[in-house]
């Protein structure tokens, strides 16, 4: 039997009878074989986004299900339900009787075919957000690696108007570990202050050509390089390839990393573990660091961002805080001393994370989950936004007099 898998599913309606059409709706899901209703937010009355003028009013709800079909079993579940229940769509985003939208499928993405998950709108609109955080406020985007509760916090405070900065316009940027996460978020921001860039993965190239294709929607120049950091000679043949390629490089990001602590990988014992951080987070880092670095300072300009961790100072109890200590200790210190050979001419900082939503985070046990809100002052979770922003902001011309810092983004934990 299929392993149950649990999906949310935005339910919304502005014509005829809303409330019997969605109560209606959530009756069919639950007679459904393999489907089982789990929660259902309140009905929330909201205006029309877009679409022609003169809609009515919409009632929009959000349903948590536990499911044994896959994603496009219930994709079609869904659609028979809308059909059954007279549908009626006019014209693109204009009114209807009843929508029923794939939010979220467990972990999956899926960025193309039908379904399309995660629903690629979904963290833009409060009218889905707001009730998906009434009932599962820590819900996680996968690709975003936000909660429900941080997006819906992130798109109110967006409704202020902004000027969009291009200050690194002209500028040439690799991001080591690119494909996902921070290193995503990292690639995101540069492209959209300008910057061209280059996205690094270890294996899969197709994943990342999509985070490629996202950078060039912002009239940026992206490619894709991949190696295995692991290996001297794949090291080497980044950085050659990525200095060849662009020309030149402005900036290097070095935020590639082991996971050690999902998958298969968390099964390992602790000296294949601390092989692993050493090879990728400390070895890699100081030989593309020292490389680049060098060629930087006979051009006579450029920036280095290195990763550490915020603990690595203070130390955190188990086997992870000893190996993390370690390896990001070692990048801490070691960016100071390069910043230190490398001035004036190239500026070197270090990012030190606390505890950040990517992958472990996602599924870190409740204890976890209430002890980063009971040491974080903000009482949240970081977010590779947060992140990105801060990265953004060390390689603009704006922190021109900074070099040989550590700089903690961890919500003021201590």
């Amino acid at each position: 039997m299929a392993e149950a898998v649990t999906a949310y599913i935005a339910l919304g309606s502005n014509l005829g009878d809303r409330k019997g059409l969605l109560d209606e709706a959530i009756e069919q899901m639950r007679l459904q074989p393999g489907i089982e209703v789990v929660a259902v937010s309140t009905y929330h009355e909201t205006d029309p986004v877009g679409g022609p003028a003169g809609q009515g009013r919409y009632l929009n709800a959000v349903a948590q299900l536990r499911t044994t079909l896959d994603a496009p079993k219930l994709l079609r579940v869904l659609q028979s339900i809308e059909n059954r229940l007279g549908r009626v769509r006019t014209e693109r985003n204009g009114p209807r009787t009843l929508d029923l939208d794939l939010l979220l499928f467990g972990s999956e993405v899926h960025g193309a075919g039908d379904p399309i998950v995660p629903h690629p709108r979904m963290q833009e609109r409060d009218f889905v957000l707001a009730p998906l955080v009434e009932i599962a406020p820590l819900a996680v985007h996968p690709v975003l690696q936000s909660t429900a509760k941080d997006l819906l916090e992130r798109l109110k405070h967006a409704r202020q108007p902004v000027v969009a900065r291009r200050e690194l316009t002209g500028q040439n940027a690799v991001i080591t570990g690119s494909t996902s996460g921070i290193g995503r978020a990292i690639a995101l921001a540069l492209a959209d202050a300008g910057a061209n860039v280059v996205i690094h993965g270890r294996r899969s190239g197709q994943v990342a050509e999509q985070v490629a294709v996202e950078c060039r929607a912002k009239q940026v120049e992206a490619a894709v390089l991949l190696a295995d950091l692991r290996s001297d000679e794949q090291c080497v043949n980044l950085a050659r390839a990525a200095w060849d390629s662009l020309k030149h490089v402005d900036i290097w990001i070095n935020n590639a990393g082991a996971d050690v602590l999902t998958g298969e990988a968390a099964k390992w014992p602790f000296e294949r573990k601390l092989d692993e951080l050493w090879a990728v987070d400390v070895r890699a880092t100081m030989f593309l660091a020292r490389t680049i670095g060098a060629r930087m300072k006979e051009r006579g300009r450029g920036v280095i961002v290195n990763m550490g961790w915020d603990q690595a100072e203070q130390g955190l109890e188990g086997d992870s805080g000893q190996l993390f200590g370690v390896c990001k200790g070692a990048v801490m210190a070691f960016s100071r001393s390069l910043a230190r050979t490398l001035a004036p001419e190239v500026r070197v900082n270090c990012l030190a994370p606390g505890w950040i939503r990517t992958a472990w985070g996602e599924h870190a046990p409740a204890h976890w989950q209430e002890r980063v809100l009971r040491e974080t002052p903000l009482k949240r979770w970081g977010t590779p936004e947060d992140v990105a922003q801060a990265a953004l902001w060390l390689v603009s011309p704006s922190a021109n007099f900074m070099t040989g810092q550590v700089i903690r983004i961890n919500g003021g934990a201590m």
